[in-house]
């Protein structure tokens, strides 16, 4: 059975049985020079930076799918709460990190 993932406190019709703690999945990018010089000259003319939004949705989907592991390995159903948070560590990268709480459901 798949683990279900939700920002939510409930899942609508599942009662939650136990709470097995708070989890976490972390992901962290590292910047690319040539990214940023084309993030500069998109930034500049105006528009999005595909190659960055890309880069951040491929980091949430890595935070997210950790997340879920980790939830599997404690048998938990579901995680409820997620939440997505966005930080630059050193100046040069990027962590991702998705946290919620693991529960079992009844």
């Amino acid at each position: 059975m798949a683990v279900i993932v939700t920002t939510t406190i409930s899942i609508e019709g599942r009662p939650i049985t136990e709470y097995m703690g708070i989890i976490a999945g972390e992901v962290i990018l590292g910047v690319n020079v040539f990214k940023d010089i084309a993030a500069g000259f998109r930034n500049i003319v105006g528009g999005r930076s595909g190659k960055y939004e890309e880069e951040l949705r491929k980091g949430r989907d890595g935070a997210i799918s950790e997340m879920i592991e980790r939830a599997g390995e404690l048998g938990a159903d579901a995680v409820v709460g997620v939440k997505v948070d966005y930080e630059t560590v050193g100046g040069q990268m990027l962590m991702i990190t998705a946290s919620g709480t693991a529960v079992k459901l009844g």
